[in-house]
């Protein structure tokens, strides 16, 4: 596979601070039942990377002692990890809100047939990913078969009460594109997405978010490969937008790794860009003395993915 980082290091981007801590952000592993071409995790079925149970001892002492309001939980599939039910019970026992960002066909896999009671019954709010509303383009990004299996998941969430009206349970949808381009506006989409699955599928989710691909990981090395990755770039640079800064996701969300080293978001992690404190990088037992207000964080071209357009984080536009 291709390496984008060193054509990303090169390029300058606005220096950005850390604000106060607020979302703990854990890939659980790279283990996954799907091979996405837009994943900037290389996640798959191969893949061996999982979190080890003292880690994620170390996981809920953070989120305890830094009174953290939110677990963002990733992978990979996060609930292929064996430790995953146990991580969420206990952080929705302190308090804390949970997501869950579900593949959706993971709810169909054997072994995993009571997940979905199981996120019901623990209020764990799904981010789904669900690039398209139609079958072809779907099948295209993620596999043959998934977009099926990815209604076949939702409407097993909403019959559980997900994505209803007063039921509690929250389910957004994540939108990535297909190709080298920005998203659609959010909004519009939003309504799209919501006319054409409650037409065809009867189907219901709470809001849809809108993710920019990063230059990196699978999506950078196809890029290279095809020979567009400086018009994607430039595309990125020529629709920054200065505002969006204030808004970043990696001001207030630290992203763990599955051995516990912090980076400033998940991008940051697949590119090997750790937060440091002089020549270390940070581990997670670091975040027990201090939430690293202040801090500077590391930046690169990619960063101009988020910062492009409406914005993008794990939330969706900013």
């Amino acid at each position: 596979m291709l390496d984008s980082k060193p054509l990303l290091i090169v390029r300058e981007f606005p220096a950005l601070a850390r604000a106060e801590l607020q979302t703990l952000q854990v890939n659980l592993g790279y283990l996954c039942n799907l091979s996405c071409t837009h994943c900037h995790v290389n996640a798959g079925p191969k893949r061996t990377e999982l979190m080890d149970r003292a880690t994620i001892e170390l996981v809920l002492d953070v989120l305890k002692i830094r009174n953290v309001k939110t677990l963002d939980l990733t992978g990979g599939a996060p609930e292929m990890n064996p430790h995953f039910r146990y991580l969420v019970t206990e952080a929705r026992k302190l308090g804390v809100e949970v997501i869950d960002r579900c593949n959706l066909t993971i709810l169909l896999e054997a072994g995993y047939e009571d997940l979905a009671q199981f996120l019901a019954d623990e209020g764990v709010n799904v981010a789904a990913s669900l690039p398209c509303y139609t079958q072809d383009n779907v099948d295209k990004q993620r596999g043959k078969g998934v977009y099926d299996a990815s209604i076949e998941g939702l409407l097993k969430l909403n019959k559980l009460g997900y994505g209803m009206a007063g039921s509690g349970l929250s389910l957004d949808l994540v939108y990535n594109p297909g190709g080298p381009f920005l998203p659609p506006a959010q909004a519009a989409l939003q309504a799209d997405y919501k006319v054409r699955l409650r037409e065809d599928w009867a189907i219901e989710f709470n809001e849809l978010h809108t993710i920019t691909n990063m230059p990196i990981s699978r999506f950078g090395s196809m890029l290279m490969s095809k020979g567009q990755f400086n018009e994607y770039m430039q595309l990125l640079i020529d629709n920054f937008q200065p505002q969006n800064l204030a808004t970043v996701m990696c001001r207030t969300t630290v992203s763990v790794d599955y051995l516990g080293n912090l980076y400033d978001c998940d991008f940051n992690q697949m590119l090997a860009m750790p937060i440091q404190q002089g020549a270390q990088p940070r581990q997670l037992q670091d975040l027990l003395g201090t939430d690293l207000q202040g801090e500077a964080i590391v930046v690169a071209g990619h960063c101009f993915g988020c910062t492009a357009g409406q914005g993008s984080s794990c939330g969706g536009a900013l």
